[in-house]
């Protein structure tokens, strides 16, 4: 497939940037094209590169994930979109990979995705280096040995390394731009996905290395926009989403459930995210290590 436009959205984060984008070089097939969707007021300083790149400016003080994703589309040309998270770094045939794969599948392909440890992507990293130290996630499925495998469960999108035609995301409606900030637009793009009959693969390869940063899981540093957009989860399709999280937020005492909806007890404090924060040791943030942690609690406290 010819016209292939790499996609990524970001806000801050310069030196990720710089490393996708020297990812993007070293590709086997270059991209015809680069988007970048800024969630800032000003656009990136960028240095010669053998592609072109766009940029596009998103208003919004709260992460607008879906608004962004949405305006990186409408700015670029073409007919294959591949998307890429900023933290991610893609390997030297993750154009060449999607290329193949679009070129044999209709829907959406979600490529592999392996964790870096802290200081992995310094300056001066290669590829060699990178599969050496990289790691899967534990709680995500692998890639299947060959090719691709459908995945039945809408909840298993996640926009950290996917692509589909420009034709299907059209037919798609796009994401959800009333879903700001963190959490709950990847569920409802897969929900909107599965409705439409828009089929979901796993791929092998297209593979892209996450580049380490702390983090919390449960996002306790996300508690409120996990909690609205769950809500709009909820008005729209008759259920809440992110039910993992929201339990963790109720053991830990953040909030209660009522016929009201969800309502919030207390903001997280020192020991909510030292409990969920991630371990400079640990490539990834893991809810179920949380999760087991606070389950246990609760059966030790009855």
């Amino acid at each position: 497939m010819t016209d292939l436009s790499v996609l990524t959205i970001a806000r801050g984060r310069e030196a990720n940037l710089a490393n996708v984008l020297l990812g993007l070089t070293r590709q086997t097939q270059l991209p015809d094209e680069v988007t970048i969707a800024a969630m800032q007021p000003d656009i990136y300083d960028l240095p010669d590169l053998p592609f072109p790149v766009r940029q596009v400016t998103v208003d919004g003080d709260a992460l607008p994930l879906a608004a962004a994703r949405n305006a990186a589309v409408a700015a670029s040309s073409g007919r294959a979109l591949l998307f890429v998270d900023v933290d991610c770094i893609p390997g030297p045939d993750f154009v060449a990979d999607y290329a193949a794969h679009l070129g044999h599948v209709d829907g959406l392909v979600m490529g592999e995705v392996l964790y870096l440890p802290d200081g992995a992507a310094a300056s001066g990293w290669d590829y060699p280096d990178f599969d050496r130290v990289a790691v899967k996630h534990s709680e995500r499925r692998g890639p299947p040995e060959s090719g691709t495998d459908p995945c039945s469960d809408y909840r298993c999108f996640w926009s950290l390394n996917f692509a589909l035609t420009r034709a299907t995301f059209e037919a798609s409606g796009g994401f959800d731009e009333r879903f700001t900030g963190y959490g709950g637009e990847d569920t409802d793009y897969g929900r909107t996905l599965s409705e439409r009959g828009i089929a979901i693969h796993w791929a092998k390869g297209a593979r892209v290395y996450h580049q380490y940063h702390p983090h919390h899981m449960p996002p306790v540093h996300h508690l409120r926009s996990v909690i609205r957009n769950s809500e709009v989860f909820a008005e729209k399709w008759g259920h809440h989403t992110m039910e993992h999280w929201l339990r963790a937020f109720r053991l830990m005492g953040l909030i209660e459930r009522g016929p009201d909806g969800i309502r919030i007890l207390r903001e997280p404090d020192e020991r909510d995210h030292a409990l969920t924060g991630q371990q400079a040791h640990q490539p990834f943030a893991s809810s179920a290590r949380v999760m087991d942690r606070l389950e246990t609690l609760a059966v030790a406290a009855q």
